[in-house]
């Protein structure tokens, strides 16, 4: 397994070798052990799906305060998606930082995105079929959004040619600005 890690601390591109053949091919989406080999703990105890059928649909940004915190195991099942994390930890040097990355099923690869972290993604093309695995189970009195496209996070959305399609939730969603975080640096 190739895991390789990105700007922000604690989140990593995961990269499954793909093993195949004529028939198609197998590969290990998790795989603990490797995980823990790089430093990674995660413990998942609850797999999601979401299904976005447009181009432009914008999911987040997303995150469960603690004592619910939730670290993700982020996969595109089918299609491609932009997903974006935002650091919202009160004592890190990259704070209110973010980064972006194309995740898609045809490349396989994943994100690990740990506890402290906003996510979100935009589905890059019809059909998106998106896996994650969450290392603590849901928990609506301790979740909260920031505002996808807030001018002081300043996230580059890729331009899909749609306005994002957005929940109500997502619409309502508050500034960095007023946003008090409810995490320290750890988890």
């Amino acid at each position: 397994m190739d895991i390789r890690p990105l700007a922000l601390d604690g989140v990593y591109e995961i990269c499954p070798p793909r093993f195949g053949d004529a028939r198609g091919y197998f590969c290990e989406t998790f795989k603990r052990d490797a995980l823990t080999a790089h430093g990674i703990e995660f413990e998942p105890v609850q797999d999601n799906e979401s299904l976005s059928t447009r181009v432009g649909t914008l999911r987040g940004l997303h995150f469960q305060a603690p004592p619910q915190a939730q670290s993700k195991l982020v996969r595109s099942v089918v299609g491609r998606i932009y997903d974006v994390v935002v650091d919202i930890r009160a004592q890190s040097p990259t704070y209110g930082d973010w980064l972006g990355l194309e995740l898609s099923a045809e490349q396989g690869n994943q994100l690990f995105v740990p506890a402290g972290f906003a996510h979100g993604f935009m589905t890059l093309e019809q059909r998106c079929l998106i896996a994650y695995k969450v290392d603590a189970g849901y928990a609506p009195d301790t979740e909260g959004a920031l505002r996808w496209d807030d001018p002081d996070l300043a996230i580059a959305w890729p331009d899909v040619g749609t306005p994002p399609q957005l929940s109500d939730k997502d619409r309502r969603a508050g500034s960095f600005a007023d946003f008090r975080t409810p995490f320290d640096r750890g988890r």
